[in-house]
């Protein structure tokens, strides 16, 4: 009999900030090679979360630039030494308010450069995986979803949740632009990814396609 092989990728949520935003520590088994994606705080805990899983982390990954998401992402990186890579560009607005924000929420914010804006299409590696990007616009105009095929797991975000969407009435948010990116960008990937949002419970698109009242199909069949 073979041995059972690890699975290429593992990820594991560690929820950060007073607002409980789940931040992925993901990374690559033949490297124990990892990154934290959304880094919004708590940076006790991800160091903690990398040591408890063995990861040496290489990068750190932002969906979008709202504070919970990535207010201590200069931070981290900075004492990590390594490079932020995304949201796309579009965030810059939220990106340069965050130390604004954090004061707001009662959390740390520092803006940032990051050492790679994100485009759709674009690809980023952690270890020997490889991660597609896709710009996915509305709850934030620079929001990106990153995908692994071969796990069929996606990082959402603030996009997509288990029955809900990402909320719009913030500055630059659009309602349709979202509508349009869940059902044009997500649902593509196929029914079984699994996706980890920004809050909550992971789920996936075939159930949120089934049950979810923003976005299911029965529901945009009958606008």
């Amino acid at each position: 009999m073979s041995e059972p092989t690890s699975p290429p990728m593992r990820a594991a949520i560690v929820p950060v900030t007073p607002l409980q935003q789940n931040c992925t520590l993901l990374w690559c088994t033949e490297t124990m090679r990892g990154a934290f994606c959304d880094p919004g705080g708590d940076l006790e805990k991800l160091r903690a979360a990398a040591k408890q899983h063995g990861v040496t982390i290489e990068k750190i990954l932002v969906t979008h630039g709202h504070i919970d998401h990535c207010g201590s992402a200069d931070e981290f990186a900075r004492e990590l030494g390594v490079p932020i890579e995304g949201p796309h560009e579009a965030d810059r607005f939220w990106i340069a308010r965050l130390e604004d924000d954090g004061r707001n929420y009662g959390v740390r914010g520092m803006p940032f450069e990051p050492d790679r804006w994100l485009a759709n299409g674009d690809q980023v590696t952690v270890g020997n995986l490889t991660l597609d990007v896709y710009h996915c616009p509305g709850h934030t105009p620079g929001h990106v979803v990153f995908h692994h095929p071969e796990s069929k797991l996606a990082l959402v975000g603030d996009v997509l949740f288990q029955g809900s969407i990402g909320r719009t009435d913030f500055p630059l948010g659009n309602h349709q632009d979202l509508i349009d990116a869940i059902t044009g960008r997500l649902w593509p990937l196929g029914g079984d990814t699994v996706f980890v949002p920004g809050h909550g419970q992971p789920s996936n698109f075939a159930h949120e396609r089934r049950t979810n009242p923003f976005v299911a199909d029965s529901v945009l069949a009958g606008r």
